[in-house]
């Protein structure tokens, strides 16, 4: 009975065919879930990637509840076309502390994924205020309310320790300097500035929208403009070992 009489007998039973399937998709599956157990990371580390600081991270959580990535992804791909225009494209790691990620699945407006100092506080206040008034084409509603939503990081801590959980690297350090580190990114002179630096190399520490205290608009600011500043693509090369 040569190979093509035997497959026909697989096609005309049911069960059989069921049976076989039933196996091929359990050893394939195995193939590929059983590494992960014996993996530590799946993620190869860059650095410079670092958990989002508490003004960062309050940034972010207007950034979702606003659903800010039904109209921008976060997620450069590895074409010419999107390099040129937006940037090195997205590493693994960018998005290791996202929960959950912000790749995004449509463009209305440009990826952000390296948005971050590519314009101005004012130009982001304002963009955030009228977005026709800088980008006449624009399409994006009006966010200046969240200029008028003021926020003291009261319960950062608790959202931090909730990151935590899940696998977010906060140390009891971060956790306990959570709401100092979050009123000292927005103050240069305040006591805690150093602390805050040493805790998140890089955080941008100054008064985002320029309005007095501290609003969702100079948290969600802080978010953006961090976005793609952590890893130095000037001297990154990835490691195709790992």
């Amino acid at each position: 009975m040569g190979i093509l009489d035997k497959h026909k007998i697989l096609e005309k039973n049911a069960s059989l065919l069921l049976v076989f399937s039933f196996l091929v998709v359990t050893v394939g599956g195995l193939v590929e879930i059983a590494p992960l157990f014996y993996l530590e990371n799946t993620i190869e580390e860059v650095d410079g990637v670092r958990p989002y600081s508490p003004m960062e991270l309050a940034g972010r959580d207007v950034y979702v509840r606003e659903g800010c990535y039904v109209c921008h992804s976060q997620m450069i791909r590895p074409m010419r076309d999107e390099v040129e225009r937006y940037g090195h494209y997205s590493l693994a790691a960018e998005s290791m502390y996202d929960h959950p990620f912000q790749w995004g699945s449509k463009r209305t407006g440009p990826d952000l994924a390296r948005v971050g100092g590519r314009y101005s506080d004012d130009w982001q206040a304002q963009h955030l205020r009228d977005p026709q008034s800088v980008v006449p084409e624009s399409v994006m509603p009006k966010y200046a309310f969240l200029e008028n939503r003021m926020i003291d990081g009261k319960y950062i801590g608790d959202v931090m320790r909730t990151h935590r959980l899940v696998g977010v690297p906060y140390t009891d350090e971060m956790l306990e300097n959570a709401q100092a580190d979050f009123q000292a990114q927005i103050d240069p002179y305040a006591d805690g500035v150093d602390g805050l630096l040493e805790r998140y190399p890089g955080a941008q520490v100054r008064n985002f929208d320029g309005s007095p205290g501290i609003s969702e608009m100079d948290a969600l600011i802080a978010y953006l403009q961090m976005l793609g500043t952590l890893v130095d693509f000037s001297t990154f090369e990835a490691d195709a070992s790992r």
